[in-house]
């Protein structure tokens, strides 16, 4: 009875993280037009779905990155009830925050809802408060590296392309390197975060695929230059299709890495009630709660997804595809120096940080600070409202039952 309650819990879960983090994917290039509201959807709750059952299991075992030391928690009943209090937690604010279109990260929600029942059930010394600090850090770098990287992206594209006599020409020079580059740090992510390679294996794999793409888009670019005139409209949608593919590598990436915050806490209930302890070296993850949470995310996203997709893709600043690529090039040039330095941080902070950034580019008159603000307070409530909300929940299961 309790496995099918936290099942359901997951599902839930599951479902809020598809409303509201795959908008750190499609949001740019549904507000750059690149992709349509509906295709975004489609697209996404497939990806999500695939990437979450193919390769799930590898990261469903990092229960909210180790922030809370369940060891002390001499009852085992007890840590179920506080992973079904943590899941149903996070659930809730990412909920709240979806339907004000707030982007938050999933994350973060489920660590405080950890935190929650960690500090109610052991007290402070079962919280790994150094790895709070580095969280909250996050808050900060985050937002600010993703913005810095993809203002500069976009200065050097409007330097060496969208403010050259011929666009179209300088296209044809600089767009393969980039399109090149891009490739690579997709590549080497997957590698090394979902795939769990070793750096210099994943390194390979994504300078292979970077010069694979170097050198399809440098022959592709060409041909394009020459069937078209010399318009900036042309040289946008040179940068149209590579966004449609880093957003559709984000939400593939996403439904990996990200189930394990819907369906980790049901492994930790697995694990307790086959082993009798918190040892996940003995417990796989069963298929089909990954295929549930898979299935929770692709329908979040299906029904619910366009309200954070509007915040980060309109509402924030007006996006076009060199801008939106500039964003996605941030973003993920920001995810490969923290996997690479072991930073954790929020691809969402970072998706808005990016955005921001673009936005600046262009002066502070276009950045909806307004908008801005709200966001920020949202992430700030995130892990204390998640928090508290789980320690309530886990009061009143270990009083009731």
């Amino acid at each position: 009875m309790i496995t099918l309650f936290a099942i359901l819990i997951g599902m839930f879960m599951a479902f809020a993280i598809g409303a509201n983090d795959v908008a750190n994917g499609m949001a740019t290039a549904v507000g750059a037009k690149a992709i349509t509201p509906k295709q975004a959807a489609l697209l996404a709750s497939f990806l999500e779905f695939l990437g979450a059952v193919m390769f799930g299991a590898a990261v469903t075992k990092t229960i909210a990155s180790g922030i809370v030391s369940i060891e002390h928690i001499q009852n085992p009943n007890y840590v179920i009830y506080g992973a079904i209090s943590a899941l149903l937690a996070a659930g809730i604010w990412v909920m709240f925050a979806t339907v004000y279109g707030m982007p938050v990260s999933t994350t973060h929600s489920i660590i405080g809802g950890m935190i929650g029942f960690g500090l109610v059930s052991g007290g402070f010394k079962v919280v790994y408060w150094s790895k709070l600090l580095k969280i909250v850090l996050s808050w900060v770098i985050s937002p600010v590296v993703g913005g810095i990287l993809a203002y500069l992206v976009f200065k050097i594209l409007t330097v060496t392309i969208l403010h050259r006599p011929n666009p179209l020409t300088a296209a044809k020079k600089v767009a393969p390197v980039m399109i090149g580059f891009t490739f690579f740090l997709i590549s080497f992510l997957f590698t090394f975060k979902t795939l769990k390679k070793t750096y210099a294996y994943s390194a390979i794999v994504g300078l292979v695929l970077g010069f694979i793409a170097w050198l399809v888009s440098y022959f592709l670019v060409v041909r394009y230059v020459k069937r078209n005139s010399n318009d900036y409209d042309a040289v946008e949608s040179i940068f149209k299709n590579v966004q449609v593919l880093t957003s559709a590598y984000v939400c593939f990436s996403h439904g990996a890495n990200d189930v394990a915050n819907a369906v980790g806490p049901i492994a930790l209930i697995f694990m307790i009630q086959q082993t009798g302890a918190a040892n996940f070296s003995s417990v796989e993850m069963p298929k089909y709660i990954l295929f549930i949470g898979g299935l929770g995310i692709a329908l979040g996203v299906l029904l619910y997804g366009y309200k954070v997709m509007q915040t980060i893709g309109h509402d924030i600043t007006e996006l076009n595809n060199t801008r939106g690529f500039s964003i996605d090039f941030g973003t993920a040039t920001t995810v490969l120096l923290s996997s690479i330095f072991g930073f954790p941080i929020s691809t969402t902070h970072t998706v808005v940080g990016a955005v921001t950034g673009v936005g600046l580019a262009r002066g502070i008159e276009v950045v909806n600070t307004g908008v801005l603000k709200e966001i920020v307070v949202s992430w700030l409530i995130t892990i204390p409202f998640s928090a508290g909300v789980s320690a309530i929940l886990y009061l009143a299961l270990t009083t009731f039952f």
